[in-house]
This record gives structure tokens, sequence and C-alpha cells, in this order.
């Protein structure tokens, strides 16, 4: 992804615009205030109540109050993925035409969090071409206690993605992985966050998580960013194909133009909403 010669200035320091090239992650000295975090909280709370037959982990689109796939949404998580110092950060990353496009909690509970094995996000989505900036924002303190977040700083440099398997395990989220060796565990960095801060990657970068055996809920906002020079082709998937472990619908899943123009001209912003 490139930084349009047009981005403006942001909450990004030159010094992490260039760890998020070189490393393909960054966590900005900036985070969200506690008053945000408190609406998140309690946010998530009523989205736990409210689907009691969805593991905590799996809770896709939860910024669509009604959605295709099967998440009683909460509005509070798409007004965050509005907000002005999300956005401002993803434009200095991506450019000023921002498409949101996903949108999942990610709730380990104490005791038998999930694991979330190694994996490229780029494997799952319906992009070309591929790019997005995820936005990964703590809710609760994400330690290596409680399975914070993991990645291979560099893996993202070939702008490929490499071998991934399908697996038949049901302790995980997801349910491809990438190839052992495909990368080397011994680089990789744990990403700790206390509330209100974040972490954003870039599409191509392996990561990953393991289970939360602590007593202590790891729970985190992902937001999926894609430059509007991209496509979001909702043909490549059929209802459920990207993943076996939870629905995935991206016939129907809305997406938000949020800054900007769709360059494309390709893009349905309509469906689903």
């Amino acid at each position: 992804m490139t930084t349009s010669s047009t981005t403006r200035s942001g909450p990004l320091s030159g010094a992490e615009i260039a760890a998020y090239r070189q490393d393909g992650i960054v966590v900005p000295r900036h985070a969200l205030p506690a008053t945000e975090i408190d609406r998140l909280r309690a946010a998530l709370e009523r989205l736990i109540a409210d689907n009691p037959g969805v593991r905590p982990e799996k809770l896709v689109s939860p910024h669509v109050e009604r959605s295709a796939e099967g998440v009683k949404g909460n509005r509070v998580f798409l007004e965050i993925a509005h907000h002005d110092a999300v956005l401002d950060a993803v434009e200095q990353l991506i450019g000023p035409d921002i498409i949101l496009w996903g949108c999942q909690v990610f709730a380990k509970p104490g005791g038998d969090g999930m694991e979330v094995p190694w994996h490229q996000d780029g494997q799952y989505w319906p992009i070309r071409p591929l790019a997005t900036c995820t936005v990964w924002i703590a809710i609760d303190a994400s330690t290596i206690d409680n399975g914070c977040l993991r990645v291979i700083p560099g893996s993202h440099l070939r702008h490929e993605l490499r071998s991934h398997h399908r697996s038949d395990r049901t302790d995980v989220v997801l349910d491809q992985e990438l190839d052992a060796d495909a990368f080397d565990e011994s680089t990789a960095r744990d990403v700790e966050l206390q509330p209100g801060e974040m972490s954003l990657h870039d599409v191509y970068l392996m990561h990953g998580s393991r289970a939360n055996t602590s007593p202590r809920r790891r729970a985190g906002l992902a937001l999926r960013y894609m430059p509007a020079t991209s496509h979001f082709d909702r043909t490549m998937f059929r209802p459920g194909e990207s993943t076996s472990t939870y629905l995935v619908d991206f016939t129907r899943r809305p997406i938000w133009l949020v800054r900007g123009v769709d360059q494309t001209g390709k893009n349905d912003i309509r469906i689903g909403h």
C-alpha cells in the first residue's frame, strides 16, 4: 500500500509511519480516551449478552445491527470505526480514499479463550488488489499472559500470500493456518496493549495469538479499512466459504466509504444498508 501525496497530517509520526512500512505493524503513541473505551466495553457486554449462542472470539460484523452473518450488533462499534483519530491514522498509511469493509470483536474469555493460528489476513478476503490496514483496539489489557497478538515483523515485505493448510482443530478461531515452513516463530514479537491503545497492521503480515488460559478476559476490536483503489469483489467467495468456524457472507455485507471517493467505480456501497 502506498501513501497518497495528498494525505493530510495526522496522529502518526514520521518514525511510526516508517515502522509500519518496515515491520508491517505499528503501535502509535496515540490512544483512544478512557471515555471511548468505556463506551466500547459497555457495548461489548451488551453484544455478548445479545448473542448467547456465539463464541465471543467469533463476533463478526458487530457494527451492523442486523447483519446477514448471524450476529446482533451494536451501533457503537460503527461509530468508533468513524472516529477521526482512527481514520486520520489510517489515511496516513493507505491514502485519503478509504472504505470500511469489515469489523470483528475478538474477546477471549479467561480460562478457555481460543487460539488464533498463524495466518495472513489476505488468505480470507475478497479484495483485489489485496490491500487493507487493520486497526486493532484494545478494550481490555492485552498481554502475553492472556493471549495478546503475536506478529512476525517484516513478513509483509514480499507482498505475497504464503502456503496455508486447512485445520480440523475445534479449539481455534480460524480454519486455515500457515504451513510451519512458511515462517520462523522464533522471530515473533508480542504486541502488548493497554485499554485504548491500538495497533495497525498490513494485510500480508503473518500473525496469530495464543489461547487465553489466564483468569482475565482479553477483548479487542478489529476494524478493516481498504484503500478505495481496490475492489471488494463479492463474487470471490460464496457465503461461509472463506472460513468454516463462523458464518462470513461477503455477498451481502455492507461496506462504507468513510473518506474520499471510490476510485475503482466498482465497489457497491448500497448492499446491506
